[in-house]
């Protein structure tokens, strides 16, 4: 590994594995490349290996009697050089229709950051945001790579009744909800594509490491999406993995 790491027990199976306390795609690929080590070399002891920004949970299937021997081994395997390559990343260009039917913060956020709509949806679609894991709900993306300009700290009272497929940011990050959820974002558009459903397999088929660029639809287009996704014919994923 190219950083120092930091190895403590979080409960009496499983192991906290910890990077510098930042944000970047040099410490993303490193905990990608870790997990992917840890899988390969105890597929057999672990139940899953779940990775965050700049961390690792390494969740052991038997009570872990030796953690200071877990540690060595562990740190042991990080300073090892491995030729261990991970998968192709993909990247996904995401529909988003930043109406005022669906965007109801885009004016409050247009005041705060006294940028007009425009352009906040032309800044908002114009990166490419890296994935760097899912979690607090089944399929929401944290993506890295906002525009500093779009920072803006989350909402002081939550809305507690977020739609699905809301595109929103908050802090330095923007995201996807992918059901209906309360939230402290601000909503500045929504997404008519199911990013997760527990009838597909995965349920959710972008994974830390895959790239994501959103661009604008009207809301004609937006319905007309929406419509297509409930032919059992269309396909999420061949859909957003297209261009």
């Amino acid at each position: 590994m190219r950083y120092q790491l930091r190895f403590s027990q979080y409960n009496e199976r499983s192991i906290l594995v910890e990077w510098p306390s930042e944000i970047s795609n040099d410490i993303l690929q490193d905990v990608l490349v870790f997990k992917k080590i840890i899988e390969n070399n105890y597929n057999k002891q672990i139940i899953e290996v779940i990775s965050a920004y700049n961390s690792i949970l390494i969740v052991y299937v038997l009570t872990i009697d030796n953690v200071n021997s877990t540690f060595v081994e562990l740190k042991a395997l990080s300073e090892v050089e491995h030729n261990s390559k991970l998968e192709t990343s993909k990247t996904f260009k995401i529909p988003v229709c930043y109406d005022a039917e669906f965007a109801v913060d885009l004016q409050s956020f247009s005041n705060a950051k006294g940028l007009s709509k425009h352009e906040i949806i032309k800044r908002h679609t114009q990166e490419f945001y890296s994935v760097f894991f899912v979690g607090f709900l089944p399929g929401f993306l944290y993506l890295g790579g906002l525009d500093s300009s779009l920072h803006l700290d989350r909402k002081n009272t939550p809305n507690l009744n977020i739609k699905k497929g809301s595109v929103a940011i908050g802090g330095k990050q923007t995201g996807i909800y992918p059901q209906d959820s309360p939230g402290g974002w601000h909503i500045i558009g929504n997404s008519p594509v199911e990013l997760f459903s527990p009838k597909r397999n995965p349920p959710c088929f972008i994974k830390a490491g895959d790239r994501v660029k959103f661009y604008s639809v009207s809301v004609t287009e937006y319905y007309r999406i929406k419509s297509d996704m409930m032919s059992s014919s269309f396909n999420v994923e061949t859909f957003l993995n297209h261009g």
